[in-house]
């Protein structure tokens, strides 16, 4: 079916002044609501059509000024960044990612404008949607940061939707979230006669908002075993004064006799609480052991250990019947940790009688990391996740992982210094959550499903359609530079 662009390019007619202000305009407008949507805190409903103005001025537009006008908006959108990027990188490198990412937007809207133009037919309703899922899942793979911030997550707290991870992954929710603002463009720019391939795309779109709907149907009901949280944000680091740092550990002890006395069975301090020498984390060990005996609930603690000739970061679960905790140590560092020596090794306890995987933070940010507790073999029902954030990303860091439980099916409970304590299901439903706080801290507890663990639809089929889109960006790059007739509006 061949496709007739009928709108006419855009503020034709115009002097050359009053064109460039216009069209500058029109780009500073397209780029707002992406700046509602690239950043930690995006907003999930605007994600849906955020880059439908970008998409309906590149297509509208001759090759150079779509070119400028999607770096304009793209840059504009990735400013929403700025503030959580200073606090990780100098000046220099925050200019650099963000220059490299708005030249992701450039390749990928400009690929999808050649390509809708030039052939012209309602199949290339798909290319935009297929760049970025390709782009998505080179990034997971290749990147020390992953997909940190994919617009996928963005619908975390779209349950019907997110319900997508448990048979396609961020891959197939990405694919679907890009998909509709493709089809409205399609649609507005080429009229009646494209009608179809967008209508048929809004109908995949509704089929699976029905299909996650139903899923959630089967949501079990929360049981008698409770999890607490507990979260203190200072940070005992070298320069702390041993009195300072004796509160602070004394406060933990107090919430955790406070949580199991409120009968929480299980209970998750924060990532790093402390950097010590082995000697002074023997002391902590010893006291947080006896603590998890006389108490009855399991604990646990995130810890970093410096020996003078390497630092590890671990994690430690403190079984009730005292005996020497189960340890972990965290396999993905964050930037400010990358002195310390990732780990390799999984770890799965027996906890109240259930499956519990242990991980630390970032961990929690790779899918193909999430997988491995949700495998036969491990099998977690649910993740004991001691985290550390800042602030600015509480959110996502928190959202991310809870995707990981509807990728793998198990519950999450994450507890996050300068973040949320947070647990959440096996469908992404939040069963409780705060924020955190300085001393004296805050605490959380919260019933555990009856279930915890659910069994994903298709858990191969993410890697393989993500993977998959790669391979079709492949070929529509190669379609995209073949040698044929002009594009319209070159």
């Amino acid at each position: 079916m061949l496709l007739t662009l009928s709108s006419p390019p855009l503020f034709a007619g115009t002097s050359a002044l009053r064109l460039r202000l216009l069209q500058l305009a029109a780009a500073l407008v397209a780029g707002l609501p992406l700046y509602g949507v690239l950043g930690p805190q995006p907003l999930a409903w605007l994600a849906w059509c955020a880059p439908l103005p970008l998409l309906l001025l590149a297509l509208r537009s001759n090759r150079l000024d779509a070119a400028w006008m999607t770096l304009v908006a793209a840059l504009l959108g990735l400013l929403s960044n700025i503030a959580y990027f200073s606090l990780l990188m100098p000046v220099p490198a925050v200019a650099l990612v963000l220059a490299v990412k708005a030249m992701l937007w450039l390749l990928v809207v400009l690929a999808t404008r050649a390509l809708v133009l030039r052939y012209r037919t309602g199949w290339t309703v798909l290319v935009y949607p297929v760049l970025w899922v390709a782009l998505d899942t080179l990034m997971a793979a290749l990147l020390p940061d992953g997909n940190w911030g994919s617009l996928a997550y963005s619908q975390a707290d779209n349950l019907p939707m997110l319900q997508v991870a448990a048979l396609a992954g961020v891959p197939g929710l990405l694919f679907l979230l890009c998909l509709a603002p493709s089809a409205l463009a399609l649609w507005l720019t080429g009229g009646r006669r494209c009608a179809p391939a967008a209508v048929a795309s809004l109908l995949v779109l509704l089929l699976a908002w029905i299909g996650g709907a139903w899923r959630l149907q089967a949501m079990p009901p929360l049981s008698d075993t409770l999890a607490g949280l507990a979260v203190i944000d200072d940070f005992v680091g070298p320069a702390t004064p041993p009195a300072r740092a004796q509160a602070v550990w004394d406060q933990y002890a107090r919430q955790v006799e406070q949580l199991a006395g409120q009968g929480a069975a299980l209970i998750v301090l924060p990532e790093k609480i402390a950097v010590l020498t082995p000697a002074q984390a023997a002391v902590v060990q010893q006291r947080f052991r006896a603590l998890a005996q006389r108490t009855g609930a399991a604990i646990t603690l995130g810890i970093g250990i410096d020996d003078g000739g390497a630092r590890r970061n671990l994690a430690w679960l403190f079984a009730p019947d005292g005996a020497a905790p189960n340890s972990y140590q965290k396999h993905h560092l964050a930037p400010p940790e990358r002195e310390f020596l990732p780990g390799a090794r999984t770890q799965v306890a027996l906890v109240a009688g259930r499956a519990m995987g242990l991980a630390i933070c970032k961990d929690m940010h790779f899918a193909s990391f999430g997988k491995l507790y949700g495998k036969a073999g491990a099998n977690a029902e649910v993740m004991l996740v001691p985290a550390w954030d800042f602030q600015l990303d509480a959110w996502m860091g928190a959202r991310m992982t809870q995707v990981r439980g509807v990728e793998n099916g198990y519950a999450v409970v994450r507890a996050a210094r300068e973040g949320l304590l947070s647990v959440s299901d096996a469908h992404g439903r939040v069963l409780a959550e705060t924020a955190s706080s300085p001393m004296p801290g805050r605490v959380l507890l919260a019933q555990l499903p009856a279930r915890a663990r659910v069994t994903p639809w298709a858990p191969w089929l993410a890697p393989l359609f993500g993977w998959g889109c790669v391979a079709a960006s492949v070929l529509l790059m190669a379609l995209r530079w073949r040698r044929g007739q002009p594009s319209a509006g070159s």
